[in-house]
């Protein structure tokens, strides 16, 4: 921790509103922390401007607050425009300058798109290229330069449809403070703004930012988009700075249709450099090519993912993504983005044995009865006497009730699935080898109950080819579900891949899985749970801060946090591989007390403590997790929180 901020740090909260969660990112000049919002319930992104040394303090205090309450009006003047990250509030805590702006769960930035899978299509730079365009035209209508235009200061995150960088955002807008990054900035009163590399020559020379400068820094940024490295990379930051001044940019290998559009917008004369209205009309053109009669569209400037689509239902072409009929919603607002207290989601309630005690202990445990596994069994059996066969002549290739009518299955003859999965379908898995080798047989779980419950469609990746989804659907699984796994414990992600001959049939995506690393999830998880009518009888579909009304000893449920409530959940605490689960019941209180601390998470030592819930079912699985909670050092209920 930096020695301007002794008082920042997970668990606390700034301006008696705002629970520091984790840290997103760090830098020379700040932080920026994933935090909830406890008057709104919602996630928000707070950046912290600190100051590393005493002596910095005193010379930089003033206009460095200044600064930040400059930079925020800046880009709140923007907060309408769909690709500009928006900035809700701009604050001082201990006498230094916060700012609270949007959180963008599941977003990734440019720079690291293209290091995790190489340079993109022209198509879809160009596609980058013009939200981008019209963030800076808003701004510069408005008098204000963004000055640090570069790949890392462009989000992509997934929209409405599930299609994962369909969704473009300038974010730091008018900051030259990125902190997640270790680029050397110029920042200082009377020094250059902007990053190496990235500065247009004018700028580089001393000259005042222009529209025109943005335009130069927006043109490397679409270079290096394209061909995997900047125009001006050099060994070192001078060395860049006067390559922009005084060499011409490298040969582009890669650009297609870009390439005459990113000489112009490289032109070291901004007299001569192209306008935005010029730029906006050659961009235009590339991402919807004019078709010409005997003419072949240029293949290298279509999207990496563009591909030949025989859906048998029309699908809506968004941008590089498509709409299908069951589609993947995220909320946009940035509220509802990470779960958070209150906002439903859940399982239907399910029958179990109790046994242990509660409440003297702190401990809450779950078993399964084995009468209760044998008497679903059997209704079970007879169920799909009377009716399965129906269900299952769904489930066969090529016929039955919902059948694909000879299509080919999706994810082929070893997943087993007749029709592509659908946002939330609940699935059986049945694994050949051990858990996770090799390639599983799935069946569906209509009503996403029962122990049978292995996991859950939480999110999709729409891939160009069978070899684009088998090569980055894994990667693409694990970044989409990232903030659904850091909720949860013991849980990971899993690909199912279109095959070859089923890619059409899959809708071109990769289903995205979340599963119980050793045990299966019981339940609906996320987004896909309802406040008020799930009830636990497992920790394993417990995630971070969800509140909960204990019924028994052994089952809890999901209960919205405005309204009072007897715990909420913290953490989670794994105890050593050969803990034993009767050890267990006797050391997790006191683990989730040393471990997770209540006031840690804001929450006053004298009138809360720690209390804990652990499942005997999981532990004989090796998910020796402790789920800890807080509650009211009296017993009674916790007052509600502000929606």
């Amino acid at each position: 921790m930096q020695s301007g901020a002794p008082h920042s740090g997970v668990g606390r909260v700034i301006a008696d509103r705002y629970h520091l969660l984790n840290q997103l990112g760090s830098g020379g000049m700040g932080h920026v922390w994933l935090a909830h919002d406890q008057q709104l319930d919602c996630e928000v992104a707070l950046k912290e401007i600190v100051f590393g040394s005493p002596g910095e303090e005193e010379r930089d205090r003033t206009a460095r607050v200044a600064r930040a309450r400059a930079e925020a009006r800046h880009a709140a003047g923007l907060r309408g425009h769909p690709n500009v990250v928006t900035v809700h509030d701009v604050l001082e805590h201990e006498e230094l300058p916060w700012i609270v702006m949007e959180y963008v769960p599941g977003a990734l930035d440019l720079k690291a798109l293209v290091t995790q899978r190489g340079p993109l299509a022209p198509a879809e730079c160009a596609r980058i290229g013009l939200a981008v365009l019209d963030a800076l035209t808003a701004g510069h209508e408005r008098g204000v330069m963004h000055r640090d235009v570069k790949p890392a200061n462009i989000l992509l995150a997934p929209d409405r449809t599930g299609s994962p960088y369909a969704r473009v955002l300038l974010t730091d807008y008018g900051i030259s403070v990125q902190p997640d990054t270790q680029e050397t900035r110029y920042t200082r009163t009377h020094v250059l703004v902007g990053t190496a590399g990235y500065l247009a020559p004018e700028r580089a020379q001393g000259g005042p930012p222009t529209a025109a400068a943005d335009l130069f820094s927006l043109g490397c940024t679409l270079y290096y988009a394209v061909e995997g490295y900047g125009p001006f990379d050099r060994d070192s930051e001078i060395a860049a700075l006067t390559a922009v001044v005084l060499e011409e940019p490298r040969p582009t290998l890669r650009a297609g249709a870009l390439e005459s559009l990113l000489a112009a917008m490289l032109a070291k004369d901004p007299v001569r450099r192209i306008t935005a209205a010029e730029t906006e009309a050659a961009l235009s053109a590339i991402v919807t090519p004019q078709v010409h009669p005997r003419t072949e569209p240029d293949l290298g400037s279509q999207p990496q993912w563009a591909g030949e689509r025989t859906h048998t239902v029309e699908p809506e072409v968004i941008g590089s993504g498509v709409r299908h009929e069951t589609p993947w919603y995220p909320p946009e607002a940035p509220s509802a983005w990470a779960p958070s207290p209150g906002q439903g989601f859940c399982a239907p309630p399910r029958t179990t044995g109790t046994t242990g005690t509660a409440g003297t202990t702190g401990r809450h445990r779950f078993h399964r009865s084995k009468a209760l596994l044998a008497g679903v069994a059997t209704a079970l059996g007879l169920t799909l006497l009377v009716g399965g066969g129906w269900y299952a002549m769904g489930n066969l290739p090529g016929g039955g009730v919902g059948g694909s009518g000879g299509q080919a299955l999706p994810y082929g003859e070893a997943v087993g699935l007749a029709e592509p999965l659908k946002d939330g379908d609940c699935v059986d898995v049945s694994w050949t080898d051990a858990r996770f080798e090799g390639t599983p047989r799935l069946r569906l779980v209509p009503e996403c109950t029962g122990s049978a419950m292995d996991g859950q469609v939480m999110a999709f990746y729409e891939a160009s080819s069978a070899e684009d989804a088998e090569a980055g659907g894994a990667a693409q699984c694990e970044q989409l579900t990232e903030e659904d796994r850091g909720n949860l414990v013991d849980i990971r992600s899993y690909p199912v891949l279109p095959t070859d001959d089923g890619f059409d049939a899959a809708g071109h995506r990769v289903a995205c899985l979340l599963l119980g690393e050793r045990r299966p999830v019981y339940g609906p998880i996320g987004r896909h749970r309802q406040v008020g009518s799930t009830v636990f009888v497992d920790t394993a579909t417990m995630q971070k801060q969800d509140c909960l009304e204990p019924i028994s000893e052994t089952k809890a449920r999901l209960v919205p946090c405005q309204d009072r409530h007897r715990q909420k959940v913290l953490g989670f605490h794994e105890m050593p591989a050969d803990t034993t689960y009767e050890q267990a019941t006797t050391k997790a209180l006191a683990a989730c007390a040393r471990n997770v601390p209540p006031e840690e998470y804001g929450y006053e030592d004298a009138a809360t403590r720690s209390d804990s819930w652990i499942s005997e079912d999981g532990w004989k699985k090796g998910a020796h997790y402790v789920v800890c909670t807080v509650i009211s050092a009296s017993g009674g209920t916790m007052e509600g929180e502000e929606a």
